[in-house]
């Protein structure tokens, strides 16, 4: 009885250890605020008319450019590895903006992503050259957007239209974007980051209710 309860010791303590602090950071950490003054998407134009707005929603921001074809790849690699794990979240949604004239190539590019998931949260909008420029450095980005107004880059913007990412604080490396176009970036740092920031609001959500009920 003794050996078997040694054993047992010695494989379960350690998983269970290792639960423990994995779940710990996604439970009580919350994923840093890099700049807090991030620009509006008034005068963009989506593809059905409809308004989409930052506020009050957890986005994922990218830009693909007038050559979308070019960045398919990206937006697959960000469908799979991100998207079809999160989008049940209700306030959960993608941005993409893309220069006027590129407003066919996104309605491809959206059915080709719609063989593999639900793509409801996936919206594109449409602007100006110099728009899409102004509304960019409103994210004081370290990356700058190529001569078709795209990048691999993808952004997390909160609920208050902050932008989120690691700070360089706990010897860990600044993190302003994600880079689609590595796999590797997507599943070990942006997967984990999003967990953060959507645990957080979940939290946030529990808190409220308990709080109203109390009352």
């Amino acid at each position: 009885m003794k050996k078997f309860l040694v054993l047992g010791v010695l494989f379960v303590l350690p998983l269970v250890a290792y639960l423990f602090f994995a779940s710990g950071v996604h439970n009580f950490a919350k994923l840093p605020v890099l700049h807090d003054q991030v620009g509006n998407l008034d005068g963009f134009e989506s593809l059905d008319g409809t308004l989409i707005q930052l506020k009050d929603r957890i986005t994922v921001l990218g830009f693909l450019g007038r050559n979308i074809e070019n960045k398919e790849g990206y937006a697959f690699n960000l469908n799979q590895k991100i998207y079809k794990k999160n989008h049940g979240f209700k306030d959960f949604q993608f941005v993409m903006i893309l220069p006027f004239g590129s407003e066919k190539a996104a309605k491809n590019l959206m059915q080709e992503l719609g063989v593999i998931a639900d793509i409801e949260g996936w919206k594109f909008l449409f602007g100006t050259p110099e728009q899409i420029q102004r509304f960019y450095a409103t994210l004081q980005s370290p990356y700058v957007l190529d001569d078709n107004l795209g990048s691999s880059y993808v952004y997390i913007i909160d609920k208050d239209v902050n932008l989120r990412g690691r700070d360089g604080s706990d010897d860990e490396q600044k993190v302003y974007g994600y880079d689609t176009s590595s796999v590797a970036d997507l599943a070990n740092v942006m997967n984990d980051d999003v967990k953060v920031i959507l645990a957080e609001y979940r939290l946030a959500l529990k808190k409220y209710k308990a709080d109203r009920t109390s009352n």
